[in-house]
């Protein structure tokens, strides 16, 4: 009799054993800054609350992530977080786990919405953040490395508190960015277009870093190519 033919079909992805899913979500939009009225400042970094629509983005943020099996949600010092998270807290009866190093990039003297400002005007710091891909061009800020360094740091201590589950940060996007700059070994701004209230999607195993999932909005019901609507 002739041997049976044996076939290798596709399968899809599953994580390794011990892994953690890192679902990071960017805080859905915050306040607009508007000049002689500054953010509140928490622990020396702007805390705009979201916006109608940033609460709207959590919502369907919430609605997404509910019927993942999660282990655990994180969140920043930063209230718009808080706000992000609260929608699927809710829905699946779990107290935030607040992680001060997955904060966004510290921003120095352009603190308290400043920086969008800056942006806006074209400020040749600015300019000059975007020529070398380091924060640090900005007087007092955080440099990229320093950045980079804390949220991989926070994002390990993570893995090692979950492995073999699922959990959910909601985060900024600048230490987004710099998380998945880390995992992919990229340049340090190649991620810098992160959607407010997108997800990314890590998978972590000790040195490992597999990147799933960035910049999905498809719970928001947008095209593919988003429309700028200004600094959020």
């Amino acid at each position: 009799m002739a041997d049976e033919e044996v076939e290798y079909g596709q399968r899809p992805f599953q994580a390794p054993p011990g892994a953690t899913e890192v679902f990071l979500v960017r805080h859905g939009q915050s306040a607009a800054f508007k000049e002689g009225e500054p953010f509140t400042l928490v622990d020396g970094q702007g805390d705009p609350p979201l916006t109608a629509h940033g609460h709207w983005q959590a919502a369907q943020v919430g609605e997404r992530l509910r019927h993942v099996d999660l282990a655990a949600v994180y969140v920043t010092t930063l209230q718009r977080t808080a706000q992000t998270a609260a929608p699927l807290l809710v829905a699946i009866g779990l107290t935030a786990i607040v992680e001060p190093n997955l904060r966004e990039i510290h921003l120095g003297e352009w603190e308290g919405g400043l920086f969008r400002k800056k942006v806006a005007e074209r400020d040749p710091a600015f300019l000059e953040v975007e020529r070398t891909q380091d924060w640090s061009a900005i007087p007092g800020a955080e440099s990229f490395a320093e950045l980079q360094a804390r949220v991989a740091g926070a994002i390990t201590r993570i893995h090692a508190d979950h492995p073999g589950e699922r959990i959910v940060a909601v985060s900024h996007g600048g230490a987004i960015g710099a998380a998945l700059a880390h995992a992919t070994s990229s340049r340090p701004f190649a991620f810098a277009a992160t959607d407010n209230a997108s997800i990314a999607h890590l998978i972590v195993l000790g040195d490992r870093w597999i990147l799933r999932r960035y910049n999905d909005t498809g719970h928001l019901g947008g095209e593919l190519s988003a429309v700028a609507e200004g600094l959020t």
